[in-house]
């Protein structure tokens, strides 16, 4: 494998000129089904589940039942159900910290404010089908923490339906309602309703591109998070790094069947020399998952060198990674000056399989380089903000005049006029 030097502009165009995007045949093939499933409801959902699903789908089919939490922890192994309670608690302490408190207060001459917050009504979470229990729990829940009322769970099943992990997890949340389907079909009824699914407010959770595209074309009539489609992972690393940590974690993020962009960043070229070695020399074709694993380093992976800390710094807040790796000495003086990142994990003992399940964080994160304008789902995505003022007698008398004044410059007099009858003229 070939280390590129950070300046050659050309050789990274394909791992720095990203963004999101689906080809006009799938965005016009999705906007039919969100235009179908508006017009027809619960016949369009029913047809378009037997086309990705099985002919066999039926609408008793799409809501799923959810066992009492006792009932549940029973069908899973014990190990596993320990993992996911501790995964759920840790999340829970993480997005209960993240609470604030309402604001509210009165101006000297008697306007009073207030900055409130208030829970949404309703949340769907689109888990899919690969790590469907953690997807669960990282949009659960925060939705729970914040005190959403309907939170709605929608998953494609698989051939023997949901794994009993699915189920665990949704008791586990307190999840009001799963529904076995997935896809642009699952974002339009989640987000149009039809007679089986009703609407929500919201629609969080990572998809992959066609999922992602229809909450993009259905924002607007419904809320929807970050478009966080497949992952991408960049590892920083210094001349103190650990290589076959830094290789361990490329391998780790190459078993996702959906990864883009795996890189690592370093201004050590032998840092970056050991890794390439370590890579060349690995078997690959020995691994579990080795097919998708050699497809993602051979086509994804790509070894950088820095020639300095700054320039270093301007490519990662240019990849704008979903998942960064900080195998580096001084990791929180490098934290200061990244802009663009949607979950960092920091040093040998942090890596990146933790943060998809333990640390607590939350691993739906925003991708394709979106990270630039984009974060991580957090609390704040589950509430809304109110801003309130209740303005004095004295300060709408002030404030008449000077309100007419720009009214009417704006040329609105309409508005100049309600600011003048406040004032009595």
């Amino acid at each position: 494998m070939n280390v590129i030097p950070a300046s050659d502009h050309a050789a990274l165009a394909s791992v720095l000129d990203v963004g999101w995007s689906v080809p006009a045949a799938g965005v016009d093939e999705v906007a039919a089904i969100i235009a179908d499933v508006d017009a027809r409801g619960d016949d369009a959902l029913l047809e378009h589940a037997r086309r990705f699903d099985g002919d066999g789908f039926e609408l008793s089919d799409l809501r799923v039942p959810i066992p009492m939490l006792e009932s549940a922890r029973m069908l899973v192994a014990p190990e596993i159900a320990v993992a996911l309670e501790l995964e759920k608690e840790r999340l829970s302490r993480f997005h209960r910290r993240q609470r604030q408190p309402d604001i509210e207060y009165v101006e000297e001459d008697g306007t009073r404010y207030a900055l409130v917050r208030r829970p949404l009504r309703s949340v769907a979470v689109y888990a899919s089908r690969s790590g469907a229990p953690t997807s669960i729990l990282m949009g659960a829940v925060p939705a729970k923490v914040a005190g959403v009322s309907r939170i709605v769970v929608l998953s494609p099943p698989g051939p023997m339906g949901f794994p009993a992990a699915v189920l665990f997890a949704c008791a586990l949340c307190g999840v009001d309602e799963l529904y076995a389907i997935g896809g642009a079909v699952a974002v339009a009824a989640a987000a149009l309703g039809t007679r089986s699914l009703p609407s929500v407010d919201k629609i969080v959770g990572r998809g992959g591109r066609w999922t992602t595209e229809a909450k993009r074309q259905v924002f607007g009539r419904c809320g929807v998070d970050a478009l966080a489609g497949p992952p991408e992972v960049l590892v920083v690393a210094d001349e103190g790094a650990n290589s076959e940590y830094v290789v361990g974690e490329l391998l780790s993020a190459a078993e996702r069947p959906d990864v883009t962009r795996l890189a690592v960043l370093s201004e050590s070229r032998p840092l970056l020399d050991a890794v390439a070695q370590l890579i060349d020399t690995l078997d690959l074709q020995t691994l579990e998952r080795s097919e998708l694993v050699s497809k993602a380093i051979s086509q994804n992976c790509r070894l950088i060198a820095a020639s300095s800390r700054d320039e270093l710094l301007d490519l990662l807040n240019r990849f704008a990674p979903a998942y960064l790796c900080l195998q580096v000495r001084d990791a929180w003086r490098y934290l200061e000056r990244i802009f663009t990142a949607g979950t960092v994990f920091i040093g040998d003992t942090t890596p990146l399989v933790s943060g998809e399940h333990l640390a607590g964080t939350n691993r739906v994160a925003p991708t394709s380089g979106t990270a630039r304008f984009s974060s991580s789902l957090c609390l704040a995505d589950f509430t809304r903000t109110l801003s309130v003022v209740e303005n004095s007698a004295d300060r709408m008398t002030t404030d008449a005049r000077a309100l007419a004044a720009l009214a009417d410059g704006g040329g609105l007099p309409n508005h100049a006029q309600a600011a003048r009858m406040r004032d009595g003229s």
